[in-house]
């Protein structure tokens, strides 16, 4: 089952990593999408943002399609290539590199899902981040319905876990947890383990 809102999210400070604005970003995307892409957990096919105009605010939402193996170079054409006609100095909002991904469910059979995990990289004027964040209930102890289910965990939650230290060895710090949401939260290299009452977790389905 797959939330509205992150079940776990992970955030990186990179200013450290690369100077701030769209370039920057560009490039982080890129090489967090590869790691992710090696791990099969993000195989990007989408690029969706928000222009912003100083003083107004949001004048719009753009999505590009992003090729098999894309390029900061690449992506940046396309960028360039949707500015609103009316808004020249429309400014980029935070970049959401989307696609789809497998997992394994409790036989061992590989399948196919769309944002699995999700990478979101913001290209603000004096400071870059990145955020990667996962919506569905595979990677936990228990389903949304609070029924555990230690097999799909168990071929899928290493998997998560494995990628987000690449992402650490490439971006050279370690991520802070996201904030925490109704669906749960990060700890360490996956989401929390629940609260257990007679051996299930809460029933979280209410919200979906």
């Amino acid at each position: 089952m797959c939330a509205p809102e992150e079940a776990a999210s992970w955030e990186w400070e990179l200013d450290a990593f690369a100077p701030p604005g769209l370039d920057s970003a560009l490039a982080a995307a890129v090489r967090m999408s590869e790691v992710l892409r090696e791990h099969g957990l993000l195989r990007p096919d989408s690029l969706r943002w928000r222009w912003f105009v100083k003083g107004r605010g949001s004048v719009g939402t753009t999505e590009l399609a992003v090729p098999e193996s894309p390029t900061e170079g690449e992506l940046s054409r396309g960028i360039a290539g949707s500015r609103p006609v009316a808004h020249p100095n429309a400014e980029v909002g935070a970049l959401r590199m989307s696609g789809t991904g497998s997992w394994f469910d409790a036989e061992g059979a590989e399948r196919r899902e769309r944002d699995l995990v999700v990478l979101t990289v913001y290209p603000e004027e004096r400071h870059l981040a990145a955020e990667v964040a996962v919506f569905h209930d595979i990677w936990g102890y228990c389903d949304f319905r609070g029924e555990p289910h230690p097999k799909v965990q168990a071929r899928n939650a290493p998997r998560l876990a494995s990628a987000l230290r690449a992402l650490e060895r490439l971006l050279g710090t370690a991520p802070e947890p996201g904030e925490a949401t109704y669906f749960g939260r990060a700890d360490g290299y996956g989401p929390a383990m629940p609260d257990l009452i007679d051996g299930k977790g809460p029933d979280l389905t209410d919200r979906l």
